[in-house]
């Protein structure tokens, strides 16, 4: 049997799920020609919007939600992959169209799978999880756009959630001067540790700004999206940078032509969810460089049976960093 979490439609008049711990047998699973033994997944923002019914996330009912995990490959039917293989798969639509990570055991596409560097952990995969991975991806996007350590101090919006935590880490990691963002000040020292040289209240970007004001910034990488987005492309410097891979604070953009037409400031969207596998590689290869006490300090963990009880705390904004799930306790 596999052990799960399940999300089932929720009631009349309501938007939460019904969500359980259940036993599932192995021809329960979900379709694919790669079945894994998963050790760990992990809690994004959109696990836990999904399993608190905040927001239309999940497609279809019922649903194993987590959009990610790691682990190792039990048996496959694809040349791609063989029992003994470590993996970790981030997006694909899991716990959104497909059954996700929150179970023992998976049945998943080869297509879903990138191999795990062999310098990390299981465990470290989820520390990063999608989070981490859509950090990476963004931080990446800066350097394509050619933002350079010597052109200034980086913003990260968020700096207190998971993807937030690692863009600090991973900017500081690679020589930026990063400026941290966060309505919780009393973190101010975790995120110096992680390598923020300044810390902000986001009470200064939240509220409807200008559409242009003082250069500031070289780049961004924003995960709360609304009036801050637009604020944060307002004091960008000329032909500076902002990787938008979130929406915290909101799905719309309340900002204005300005910035993009009068200093050529440009706005990259980040697609984790269906970024190719090329990409994928190359920011999971990056990760893996990163210091192994980073993943300490950004991460706390859960049993399977804690994950319906904290997904409220997290969109509440009640856990900071990272939240990495033991699927197996």
């Amino acid at each position: 049997m596999v052990r799960a979490v399940m999300l089932r439609e929720p009631a009349e008049g309501t938007r939460q799920p019904q969500a359980d711990i259940v036993d599932l047998g192995d021809d329960e699973l979900a379709q694919g020609d790669v079945v894994v033994r998963v050790e760990y997944s992990t809690m994004n923002y959109k696990d836990a919007l999904a399993l608190t019914g905040k927001a239309p996330v999940v497609r279809s009912y019922p649903m194993v939600p987590g959009i990610d995990f790691a682990g190792v490959v039990e048996q496959s039917l694809n040349s791609s992959f063989v029992p003994g293989d470590v993996v970790v798969a981030n997006g694909w639509g899991m716990g959104e169209q497909v059954w996700g990570g929150y179970a023992q055991r998976v049945r998943v596409p080869a297509s879903f799978l990138q191999p795990l560097p062999k310098q990390l952990s299981t465990r470290q995969a989820m520390s990063i999880g999608t989070a981490g991975y859509t950090a990476m991806l963004s931080m990446l996007a800066l350097e394509r756009e050619g933002v350079m350590p010597r052109d200034g101090e980086i913003l990260v919006t968020g700096a207190n959630g998971g993807v937030g935590s690692y863009a600090v880490a991973i900017l500081a990691s690679r020589g930026y001067t990063v400026c941290a963002s966060t309505g919780r000040p009393e973190h101010a020292d975790a995120l110096k540790k992680l390598g923020a040289s300044t810390i902000i209240d986001r009470n200064s970007l939240s509220a409807p700004g200008k559409p242009l004001n003082k250069e500031r910034w070289a780049g961004a990488i924003d995960s709360v999206g609304s009036h801050t987005l637009a604020n944060v492309c307002a004091s960008i410097k000329s032909e500076g940078t902002v990787a938008a891979c979130g929406m915290a604070q909101g799905l719309d953009f309340p900002g204005s032509v300005a910035p993009f037409i009068l200093r050529g400031v440009r706005l990259i969207g980040i697609n984790s969810v269906y970024a190719a596998h090329a990409l994928r590689q190359q920011a999971w290869d990056a990760l893996a460089k990163l210091p192994a006490e980073c993943h300490e300090q950004i991460s706390e963990e859960i049993g399977l049976q804690d994950v319906i009880s904290t997904a409220p705390r997290l969109i509440e904004g009640k856990v900071r960093g990272r939240v990495i799930v033991d699927v197996n306790r």
